[in-house]
């Protein structure tokens, strides 16, 4: 029986966005800046300035063609930590060792410009660099940071960071992972959950409850390992590039030079926390950015009733809207960063940054998402990765409502992290 032949009609490849919707140029052709209304530039000095520049430039270059076919597929760009590696980023505040030693700000402006283009290389970045580099930079040894920071710093050995698990998020210190003492070293027990770059991960800094102490301590655990299992996390709605694992510890042993002598409890493991909150609080300013960036070109390219979408009322007071949310958080953050370099910022002030931040971006990403339409929903014109890849960052580093519950113990002086004891009915 001859094979009936199929018509051209069918089983075509999708057309390129730019074919199918000619009228808007797609997120691969980054738009210029025209979110910093309020000249935040102004207040960077000319090192910092130069540091954004050159970010923005490579970003804009290099990572905006690729990365909506990456985020779809769910895949990391290997390809980009060449060049997110040769902008000499990573390490951030960290002096010495190879590392940028930049200021807090700079260091900020560098998270927000790589994630003005994609939230997912920004956290690539930030849990290699202000999480699990900086952990070894404040509680490592010399010869700890001698040997993993400059290989860090370049990006040729990549890290991840292990302290969140299945039974312990926003309790995070309630962890149940365990380190018992042997002979030359520890033996690791426990199970993490939602560690990025996980999958691929050279080096892994892993916190555990120490059996003898019942407190916490650092370890750095090599990527071979035996007894290490990662695994990848599937169907992700946000930040898909970004490879989160599920790590496995079955008797994992690691020698006494691989543990950090700098966490003994978890209020060192807060040290690092507190700053890589500040880096936290600059992504959301960097994905709007991004968005406002989009919709300002869109709107002005795209028509409808014989005129742009930028000259009706009701679009131009929803892009004024996501403009004042943005200088806005700008200055949040540049606050937060100067508070820290002063050396007077507290839990409380990091953790109302991120929170209140995170909660604006939220609805600048929302408004994004209207203004586009249809299109608002394909990640081709990035507001619709943003919208997605902005819900995770709400989430972690502390979800929106326990951070506000770390700056509500600060200004009342009152914990309420737990719940309220179960009381007898009233008799009335």
């Amino acid at each position: 029986m001859q094979k009936e032949a199929k018509s051209s009609y069918f089983d075509m490849p999708a057309l390129d966005v730019s074919v199918a919707f000619p009228q808007a140029t797609p997120a691969s052709n980054f738009p210029t800046c025209t979110s910093d209304y309020y000249k935040f530039d102004d207040l960077l000095t000319p090192e910092e300035q130069a540091i954004r520049m050159k970010v923005r430039e490579c970003m804009e270059k290099e990572v905006a063609p690729i990365m909506t076919k990456y985020w779809e597929k769910a895949e990391f760009p290997f390809e980009v930590i060449p060049k997110l590696g040769a902008l000499h980023i990573a390490g951030g505040t960290i002096k010495g060792y190879g590392c940028p030693g930049f200021s807090i700000t700079g260091s900020a402006v560098a998270a927000a410009e790589v994630a003005r283009v994609d939230a997912s290389c920004s956290t690539f970045i930030l849990v290699h660099s202000s999480l699990a580099m900086l952990t070894i930079g404040l509680c490592g040894s010399e010869m700890q940071k001698q040997k993993y920071l400059p290989s860090l710093a370049e990006l040729n050995t990549i890290a991840c960071w292990g302290l969140t698990e299945p039974d312990n998020g926003s309790d995070a210190s309630a962890l149940g992972t365990t380190a018992r003492k042997v002979e030359g070293g520890w033996v690791l027990e426990g199970q993490k959950r939602w560690i990025g770059n996980a999958t691929f991960a050279d080096i892994l800094v892993i916190f555990a409850r120490n059996t003898s102490t019942n407190q916490i301590n650092g370890f750095i655990v090599k990527k071979d390992a035996p007894g290490l299992q990662a695994t990848k996390i599937e169907n992700k709605i946000g930040l898909r590039m970004v490879q989160n694992g599920d790590i496995l510890l079955k008797k994992v042993f690691v020698p006494d030079e691989d543990r950090l002598p700098g966490v003994n409890s978890f209020q060192d493991t807060n040290k690092v926390l507190a700053v890589s909150r500040v880096m936290v609080a600059w992504q959301p300013i960097g994905i709007t950015m991004g968005v406002y960036d989009m919709c300002h070109r869109y709107l002005k390219e795209r028509k409808q009733f014989g005129a742009p979408l930028a000259a009706f009322q009701i679009n131009q007071q929803k892009l004024v809207q996501m403009l004042g949310n943005i200088q806005a958080m700008i200055l949040v953050g540049w606050r937060l960063c100067k508070l820290y370099e002063s050396g007077k910022m507290t839990p409380g002030h990091a953790s109302l940054g991120k929170s209140w931040i995170t909660l604006r971006a939220r609805e600048t990403v929302s408004l994004g998402r209207e203004l586009l339409g249809g299109n608002g929903i394909l990640a081709d014109f990035l507001v619709a990765k943003a919208f997605c890849d902005l819900e995770p960052i709400y989430t972690y580093e502390g979800t929106y409502d326990i951070n506000t519950l770390v700056t509500g113990r600060e200004i009342t002086g009152l914990a309420s992290f737990k719940a309220a004891p179960l009381r007898q009915k009233s008799r009335l």
